[in-house]
């Protein structure tokens, strides 16, 4: 999870043109995957293509005192990307349905090892490496008609161009591409908003004793037999996600009625912790806080409330007498049933509900670490919900195009060897 990170924070950052920090923050990244499994790395070509980034960062630093170093990272990466994406591209071709999307990659491989080559004075080799380059420069070049084309179907230029490229300039697999890309990412969207709701739902619930999350897929179960949501989800939060014992506790009359009186307890203090905070919020804008508690507790929208407390004191007080007078009751009968579910509340707060703040989601220092995970994949998430599985294999060439005609010509004017 950190080499990921890391690895998307390091591409943020050689797309911003800041490759001295990207380099720094890619060798921590570099170090992060040496801790994965082996086997598990030989299977992706995230590896490699981080090893290849971090020598163009070499290349756009002009740092030639790292050449050996880049040699011995770009063979890594050569040797990476075989393993991943199949001998002769096999594999790869067969998961992109036969498409091109690794071109303008090896380009880049190609270009920085013909660079290390000449700088260590290897001039064939660098030759034949420069050569290759420049063939598969010239294939991602693409052509005004071709571009046309697809844009007219609706595409942007940016990604018709790309989607040729990929296609190696086949019109009709390249806007069969950008359809496949667009249906996905609408498919992505969609099973976003689902995530986000279930987490949602599931932070209402709080965590078991265990600090687990509510069972969702339990909890719909219970919820198709006919029991409401909200007392079935508390029932299986309560017992660690076991149906069994939560349809248990939801079926016996006794603490069917405990959980009835807990989630109402739970909702009382949930409004009174809404109105303290409403009651805060206008206190901080300047009003006296005796006309704040007032206007609140007449009720009615903020517009409305706000007017009252805008209203001169004599009136906005003759305005809400009577309201108040209804909540001070209200109240005297809220905490008399408080008092009542008390002794109900302590005995959740104690063994089964593990405490009213678990159960909520709001105990602090012992969910700290949870929560720095969970930011921590929300950033991950947020870096893989704004870029695509072919992100990696989209790079614009005319650098590495000028790089390249620059070195064949120091070629051709060195003296031979």
């Amino acid at each position: 999870m950190m080499g990921l990170m890391l690895d998307a924070n390091g591409k943020r950052l050689i797309r911003q043109g800041n490759y001295k920090d990207a380099l720094e923050v890619l060798s921590m990244g570099e170090e992060a995957f040496s801790l994965c499994d082996s086997k598990v790395l030989e299977l992706i070509d995230n590896v490699p293509i981080l090893q290849i980034n971090m020598v163009w960062c070499y290349f756009m630093l002009r740092d030639i005192s790292s050449l050996s170093e880049a040699g011995k990272r770009l063979e890594m990466a050569r040797e990476g990307l075989e393993r991943a994406h199949g001998k002769n591209l096999l594999r790869l071709r067969l998961l992109q349905g036969g498409r091109f999307p690794e071109l303008a990659l090896h380009l880049r491989l190609e270009l920085l090892e013909g660079v290390v080559a000449y700088h260590s004075g290897q001039f064939e080799k660098a030759r034949v490496a420069l050569t290759s380059a420049k063939a598969k420069f010239a294939r991602l070049q693409v052509s005004d008609e071709t571009l046309s084309a697809v844009m007219q179907m609706g595409f942007k230029e940016v990604n018709a161009k790309r989607a040729l490229r990929m296609t190696n300039q086949d019109v009709g697999g390249a806007i069969d591409l950008l359809l496949e890309e667009k249906a996905k990412k609408r498919q992505k969207q969609m099973e976003d908003i689902q995530r986000r709701n279930e987490i949602w739902e599931q932070k209402q619930y709080g965590v078991t004793p265990l600090k687990k999350p509510v069972d969702l897929p339990r909890l719909d179960e219970l919820v198709s037999i006919g029991f409401e949501r909200e007392l079935a989800a508390e029932a299986l939060r309560r017992n660690e996600n076991d149906s069994d014992k939560a349809l248990d506790d939801l079926t016996k009359p006794e603490t069917n009625s405990n959980l009835q009186d807990y989630i109402e307890s739970k909702k009382r203090k949930k409004q009174k912790q809404d109105t303290n905070s409403e009651i805060e919020r206008y206190v901080q804008m300047g009003f006296e806080r005796s006309r704040v508690v007032a206007a609140v507790e007449g009720g009615g929208t903020p517009d409305e409330i706000m007017q009252r407390l805008m209203m001169p004191q004599s009136e906005a007080a003759a305005n809400s007498s009577a309201s108040a007078s209804a909540s001070a009751s209200a109240s005297h009968n809220v905490a008399g049933s408080d008092v009542e579910n008390q002794d109900v509340n302590k005995k959740n707060d104690g063994g089964e509900g593990e405490g009213e703040g678990e159960g909520e989601g709001a105990s602090s220092s012992s969910s700290s670490d949870s929560e720095r995970d969970v930011e921590m994949e929300d950033e991950i998430s947020a870096d893989i919900a704004s870029s695509d599985a072919l992100a990696d294999y989209d790079i614009e060439v005319n650098i590495e195009g000028e790089a390249i005609s620059q070195y064949l010509a120091m070629l051709d004017s060195a003296p031979p060897q």
